[in-house]
């Protein structure tokens, strides 16, 4: 039979009423009987119930985070630093892998409800699955619109697209194109669309810009690109992993990199920096970015829900490699 508290404060020689108040930090408690309650259960290898301080606390100690893909080297380098955040706070984290199929997010976040989540990080397209209004959950969204009063934590976007499309044109490409997601998701990502196609414009060039549809393979958007823009010196990719899709096709048609053909990423993760060193990109302050996340999360679990910030956008940098 497990041990529990009755058996503790035997040991301890307390009350069960006092080993409650030393595992819940309620009220004045000695040092000194603090130390015995401890030892007691460690000597009996007790453990407390999570779930029985937390509806006396009104608090689980958990936050729900969705993302994606984790296998994605920017939504898994996010979890990680998000998780590793949340533990040095004392929160515990679920961590919710959704593929990005709206099914599988909707019942991620009645799971999150059902266990009484203190809060939730989002990173999905999906605006309809939060029903933000009726569950008075605190929440914050990364990189993406979720609702009017949802926070956004993301990287300065524009910025980043205007360094890149810049340092293309520095290095004297001529015929610069840029790929990026559908246009009609609603992300702060389109920034560095717009980004682009304004820098484009101010050096009297035209923009061409390559959509990846939701759920194509960008494989195929890349290959379209090779063929119907044989004279493409520049190319500007929304993000890493397709900037390396670029270089490989680039590779398999010939062409040299940087000689013949310029490549910029987005992202700039541990990942992407070990396997692809060459690889010149605008790099997320992806630590940063958790970091802020969960404060601002934090803040509207402590019911502070008026005066936050409902976009922020964190400095990027640009980091020059190989691909140029």
């Amino acid at each position: 039979m497990k041990p529990s508290i009755h058996d503790v404060a035997k040991i301890a020689g307390v009350s069960s009423t006092t080993v409650s108040r030393v595992l819940n930090n309620r009220g004045y408690i000695s040092e000194k009987t603090k130390d015995k309650v401890y030892k007691a259960m460690e000597e009996i290898n007790y453990f407390p119930n999570d779930l029985a301080r937390s509806l006396f606390r009104k608090r689980t100690n958990l936050i729900g985070l969705i993302i994606p893909n984790s296998s994605n080297p920017f939504f898994g380098e996010l979890a990680f630093y998000i998780e590793s955040i949340c533990t040095s706070m004392g929160y515990k984290l679920l961590l919710c892998n959704s593929l990005n199929r709206i099914d599988k997010e909707e019942k991620y976040l009645e799971m999150l409800i059902r266990n009484q989540v203190d809060g939730v990080i989002a990173v999905t397209y999906n605006r309809g699955i939060l029903n933000y209004h009726q569950q008075n959950l605190p929440i914050v969204a990364i990189d993406h619109y979720l609702s009017e009063k949802v926070p956004v934590v993301g990287s300065d976007n524009f910025a980043g697209g205007k360094k890149a499309a810049e340092l293309l044109i520095k290095k004297d490409c001529q015929h610069i194109v840029h790929i990026n997601g559908p246009i009609e998701l609603e992300t702060p990502a389109n920034l560095r669309r717009k980004a682009y196609e304004d820098v484009m414009r101010e050096h009297g060039r035209q923009p061409i810009t390559y959509e990846v549809p939701f759920h194509e393979n960008y494989r195929n958007i890349i290959s379209k690109l090779f063929d119907e823009q044989p004279a493409v010196d520049g190319i500007f990719a929304s993000d890493d992993i397709i900037a390396a899709g670029v270089i490989t096709e680039a590779k398999k048609r010939g062409k040299d990199i940087p000689g013949q053909l310029k490549v910029i990423g987005y992202d700039g993760t541990e990942t992407i920096q070990a396997i692809l060193p060459e690889l010149t990109t605008i790099q997320q302050p992806i630590e940063l970015i958790s970091k802020t996340a969960i404060e601002i999360l934090e803040k509207q679990i402590e019911g502070e829900f008026d005066n936050l910030p409902l976009e922020t956008y964190l400095p990027i940098q640009l980091f020059e490699s190989g691909t140029t």
